[in-house]
């Protein structure tokens, strides 16, 4: 196979990273939907339940995106798909603002809900699957801060989005100037997107022969990968990490207020404080999985989080309760930084897009499961969140013995593995 005649390939790339983490941020805006509860409910008449629906329908469909948008990018590269991806989120996020009515709640369904969800989706997926071929010597660490932005979105929108809301009464207007910053934050990061060059190689790396995380000798395509049980246990890690973690996550705020008895406006500043250890534990467990190995990474993500539900219910203290729930969001986070480099180890990064991008499945179901479960373990205990909370530890405590026997479904490399070919760019 032919070799790049550049002296120094990797040039640039970290310019590449830069611009990932821009779109990222746009992407990430999605976890402010908060923000936008309280106001819609009391413009409109909704209930909370009605209120949140958007934002539950873009989550539960982030995988048609990536799923679609991951096999055109190992096809015909990140770009067109981060551009389409960006676009049609931004549109939806846009086409919100249109909402005048109470019986338009179908409206921000299908606009910032379905459009936005498939988009974010599509575009999620594109920087992941082409970082993990531009770092092949950095793969845990580089996945880590190619989703971290993601986690970071929201500490950056919700302030913006706060103080547009209350300078306005017509509240769904606030998504037009939004949707136009994230168009405008996408499609300048998407526009350095591009695949490494054919034959791309690190000068001096040497794929690990030996060490935790040595990535296996097979590339996959997801036809292939899904014929392989690996597949399924990687995607039931990753969704059982993301139904607890979201399971807090939907209730941290009132949790907060219950449990330790702060105000309402401690809670508020609380779950903002959190979104840092959302984005900090993608980068900190993917680059720990580099060191310590794939599996044993997600081993401390979901035991953390069995030991902080178990002792939760009972932190009347707030410092104490603060940690705890630092520390789920911080392991919550690390389950989308250290996946994606897991699946590239387990399956080749050619076909990464298409192979991580079904996996997203995953989140859909998780962030859909999680919340429904903790509200409703909530109602049926008379309102106490001692019972949802020990159940989540139950979940995450059963969830250890995924990784325990989660093996690589082909051998490790004990020699240099074959150079994988990148799709075009």
């Amino acid at each position: 196979m032919a070799t790049s005649s550049n002296p120094n390939p990797t040039r640039g790339r970290w310019w590449i990273v830069v611009a990932a983490v821009l779109v990222q941020l746009a992407l990430g805006a999605v976890y402010a939907w908060s923000v936008f509860n309280k106001p819609l409910q009391e413009q409109f008449g909704w209930s909370k339940t009605e209120a949140v629906l958007p934002f539950e329908v873009a989550i539960g469909t982030i995988f048609i995106g990536s799923l679609i948008g991951g096999r055109i990018q190992d096809r015909y590269g990140p770009r067109p798909v981060a551009f389409g991806g960006v676009a049609l989120y931004s549109l939806g996020t846009i086409l919100a603002s249109l909402v005048s009515s109470s019986d338009e709640l179908w409206l921000l369904v299908l606009t910032y809900g379905a459009m936005g969800g498939i988009g974010l989706g599509a575009a999620y997926i594109t920087p992941i699957a082409m970082l993990a071929k531009w770092f092949p010597d950095r793969r845990g660490l580089i996945t880590g801060i190619a989703v971290a932005g993601f986690g970071f979105g929201a500490v950056v929108t919700a302030p913006v989005a706060k103080a547009l809301l209350g300078n306005t009464d017509d509240k769904p207007s606030v998504f037009l100037p939004l949707g136009i910053a994230y168009l405008i934050a996408g499609v300048v990061g998407a526009a350095f997107f591009r695949n490494p060059p054919e034959g791309y190689a690190v000068p001096g790396f040497v794929p690990a022969a030996t060490g935790k995380a040595v990535a296996g000798t097979r590339v996959y395509t997801l036809s292939e990968a899904l014929r392989t049980r690996q597949w399924y246990m990687l995607t039931a890690i990753l969704t059982l990490n993301v139904t607890c973690g979201i399971g807090f996550i939907s209730q941290a705020a009132d949790s907060a207020e219950e449990i330790a008895g702060v105000a309402a406006t401690t809670a508020a500043t609380m779950v903002g404080v959190l979104g840092l250890f959302n984005g900090g534990g993608r980068i900190f467990w993917a680059w720990l999985s580099d060191r310590i190995g794939r599996m044993p990474a997600f081993l401390g993500m979901l035991g953390l989080q069995a030991i902080c539900f178990a002792i939760l219910p009972f932190a009347a203290a707030f410092a104490v309760f603060a940690i705890l729930a630092a520390l789920i969001y911080l392991a919550y986070g690390g389950g989308f930084g250290t996946m994606p480099a897991t699946a590239a180890d387990y399956f080749g990064t050619p076909n990464a897009g298409a192979v991580y991008g079904a996996m997203i499945v995953a989140w859909s179901i998780g962030g859909v499961v999680g919340p429904l479960l903790t509200a409703a373990l909530y109602e049926a205990s008379d309102q106490s969140y001692t019972l949802p909370f020990l159940v989540l530890a139950a979940v995450a405590l059963v969830s250890l013995v995924l990784p325990l026997v989660t093996r690589m479904p082909s051998a490790p490399a004990t020699a240099p593995a074959a150079e994988e070919t990148a799709p075009r760019s």
